[in-house]
């Protein structure tokens, strides 16, 4: 026995209704110059590497064009390391009349993890040429080797 449609179990054929077609007018292109423009070392985030170099993790960070005593701030906390900078640039040029300028800014931050042992009180930093080196001592705890016996069942 089929039933008929009637009012109370009529397929709902609006169901589809609930998506909306974006609007197209309102979207924008994206500011080509920034997503092809590389030659900030801030894209997103600040750029690291990190190493591990004698009893210490050595760790470099891409900062160009910042003042280290002003701009760049270190702190270590809870096992993470946080640098945080701010840069700010402005440039000007003037073509037969024409004012043209240009200015970024921006405050970064970058945290990262630091492994057991390492002696936060005793972090130390150096700016040379744009890069930024944090030196961070990790005391090596040294692990005994111990043989598990193996049951049989």
């Amino acid at each position: 026995m089929t039933k008929k449609p009637d009012a109370t179990n009529k397929p709902d054929v609006r169901r589809r209704e609930w998506f909306e077609f974006p609007d197209f007018s309102r979207w924008e292109m994206p500011d080509l110059f920034r997503v092809f423009d590389r030659s900030s070392a801030f894209d997103e985030r600040i750029r690291v590497e990190e190493e591990m170099k004698d009893d210490s993790m050595v760790i470099r960070a891409e900062l160009p064009g910042v003042d280290p005593d002003k701009d760049v701030e270190i702190t270590v906390s809870d096992g993470m390391l946080r640098l945080k900078a701010e840069r700010r640039t402005e440039t000007k040029e003037e073509h037969e009349g024409r004012v043209r300028s240009e200015f970024r800014y921006g405050s970064y931050t970058r945290t990262l993890p630091l492994p057991k042992g390492a002696s936060e009180s005793d972090v130390k930093a150096t700016y040379k040429d744009g890069i930024l080196e944090v030196t961070v001592p990790v005391k090596q705890e040294s692990v005994e080797r111990q043989r598990v016996a193996i049951a049989r069942g």
